[in-house]
């Protein structure tokens, strides 16, 4: 039996149908509301209805449970990064090790053993994650990715209506970034094929470095028309999040992994290899091409 978290979201909705053409695998998820997954996959799967951050949903979920996909998810709301982050693990982490669970599976950030994970915000608090639950069963894996494509989703409304899409990166600054659904197909690997073992990263970096311009061009030519980026300052971030109702920690981690990333090179550390693009295939051309043309069409 395989459990998955946040079935709903953008990588876990992926996951779940990965999952289910792949093989014929005994599938559950934790759903806070199962009406959100589509009827025709929500007769294949057992569904528990609440949250996976409350343990006794979730020690009803882990029962027979062979290996589990965590997503812990970013809550905007929460008080504390501990409650969505380590301190949820180490919850997750003893009835993990109470019910037999081989095997872990979580989406996490790439960064560790840099010199600046110790001060990057969400980042920090996942790789934190990461420890509890690594240390609770025999063999884990930590998907460690680079920022999404699919963030560019956020702005379809402004893409569409101003022809600009912004954020707080330098104009010219080249960075790794990765398609959910390269992380999806990771996870889904990890979940049907379980004969690896231990503890350890998979780096999740996408095909290609590109900068924000580099990514204005590339959404032009596939929109075929006239996008650029304009750069926001790096104090706009914890600013606009508290605007949306944030919670100041959240903020707060928010602009910190942001001005790792920024300033401190935070993604780039990880040397790319040729594995890198087989492994997370989908380039940005392709990614505009397949989601982000028609997200605007439907707009």
């Amino acid at each position: 039996m395989i459990l998955i978290t946040t079935p709903t979201g953008d990588i876990g909705s992926q996951l779940v149908r990965m999952l289910l053409d792949s093989a014929d695998t005994a599938l559950r998820v934790i759903a806070r509301d199962p009406a959100r997954i589509p009827a025709g996959l929500r007769d294949r799967i057992d569904v528990v209805t609440g949250s996976h951050y409350d343990p006794a949903v979730l020690d009803r979920a882990l029962d027979g449970v062979d290996a589990l996909f965590w997503n812990a998810a970013p809550n905007p709301a929460a008080a504390t990064l501990d409650e969505v982050y380590a301190g949820a693990a180490a919850t997750a982490a003893e009835l993990l090790a109470a019910h037999g669970t081989g095997h872990v599976v979580t989406v996490s950030a790439l960064g560790r053993g840099t010199s600046h994970q110790a001060d990057a915000g969400l980042v920090t608090a996942s790789l934190a994650m990461d420890d509890a639950l690594s240390a609770a069963v025999p063999n884990f894996r930590a998907l460690a990715n680079a920022s999404f494509m699919d963030n560019l989703l956020r702005q379809t409304a402004q893409l569409r209506d101003t022809g600009v899409f912004s954020g707080p990166m330098p104009a010219q600054s080249r960075q790794p970034t990765v398609a959910t659904r390269d992380i999806a197909a990771a996870a889904a690997r990890l979940l049907l094929d379980r004969a690896w073992t231990g503890s350890a990263e998979e780096r999740l970096l996408g095909p290609e470095d590109l900068s924000p311009d580099e990514q204005a061009a590339t959404v032009s030519a596939v929109l075929g028309r006239q996008v650029t980026y304009r750069q926001e300052p790096l104090e706009s971030v914890e600013t606009r999040f508290l605007g949306f109702g944030a919670s100041p920690v959240f903020a707060r981690g928010m602009a910190a992994m942001v001005r790792a990333k920024a300033e401190q090179g935070l993604d780039t550390g990880t040397p790319r290899t040729p594995a890198a693009a087989t492994a997370t295939p989908t380039t940005f051309h392709q990614w505009c091409e397949q989601v982000l043309k028609p997200a605007l069409e439907h707009s």
